[in-house]
């Protein structure tokens, strides 16, 4: 703790808030609190991996509500991985983003995976282009080899002016090199991976999203379509042949 401490005495912070030691490094998330009459919920968050050897800090994560959701396991046989959720901000209406901390062995540190910026794995788009519909399914869910992987499906609906566009991805560990990836669902695969994300049935608890949306609702129970009577489309016939009773 002192020495965490003393490491982070230049950055601008109000409090320590946990702390996870493996190996030489620990995994630091501190808080920042601008206002001293403000609420937890107001925070600015950092996560930090701080060195026990050398003393050196390095940031990784910057944002707003952490949620620390439990250990995940990416690769089988591997040590599991912390997932996280946050937000982009506390004062605006907040996209949110998922994550997962792990101790790189090759760079004795902590790393979080799919990173860009300060932006991971969306789950929640806060900000879609005006004029269209925008939905999000996101789900962690177990293969039946014992490791999990996360998949996001983002549909766009542009109502009558263009057909609906579907985005799939699956974020997951390659198991050679230990990095991780983000695979585009494609072909034969997008059907399954669309009723998985939806059903749920596999994933892990607190790790999901949009599952309650009216894009899954009509997947997983469509309503059936009502066939329209055809009107009849016989002709009089003369008085002649007419039936005479």
């Amino acid at each position: 703790m002192a020495w965490v401490t003393r490491s982070l005495m230049p950055e601008k912070w109000t409090a320590i808030r946990e702390i996870g030691v493996e190996y030489d490094s620990a995994l630091v998330v501190t808080t920042l609190r601008t206002n001293p009459q403000g609420v937890a919920t107001g925070d600015q968050f950092t996560v930090w991996s701080a060195s026990l050897t050398t003393h050196q800090v390095v940031r990784l994560l910057q944002g707003a509500q952490l949620h620390l959701e439990g250990w995940i396991q990416l690769l089988p046989g591997h040590p599991r991985e912390l997932a996280a959720l946050y937000d982009d901000c506390s004062d605006c209406n907040p996209s949110t983003f998922f994550t997962v901390f792990y101790y790189d062995i090759s760079q004795h540190g902590w790393a979080a995976r799919w990173l860009h910026g300060n932006q991971a794995v969306s789950i929640r788009n806060a900000n879609p282009p005006q004029g269209v519909q925008w939905t999000q399914v996101f789900a962690v869910v177990a293969n039946p080899n014992g490791d999990e992987l996360a998949g996001a499906w983002t549909h766009i609906d542009h109502g009558a002016a263009q057909p609906p566009e579907d985005f799939l991805y699956q974020y997951d560990v390659d198991p050679w090199s230990g990095l991780d990836r983000v695979q585009p669902v494609a072909d034969k695969q997008i059907p399954a991976m669309k009723q998985r994300l939806c059903s749920a049935q596999d994933a892990v608890p607190g790790l999901t999203r949009g599952q309650d949306s009216e894009l899954c609702s009509e997947l997983l129970h469509p309503q059936p379509v009502e066939k329209s009577r055809k009107p009849c489309k016989c002709e009089e016939q003369p008085e002649s042949n007419r039936v005479r009773r």
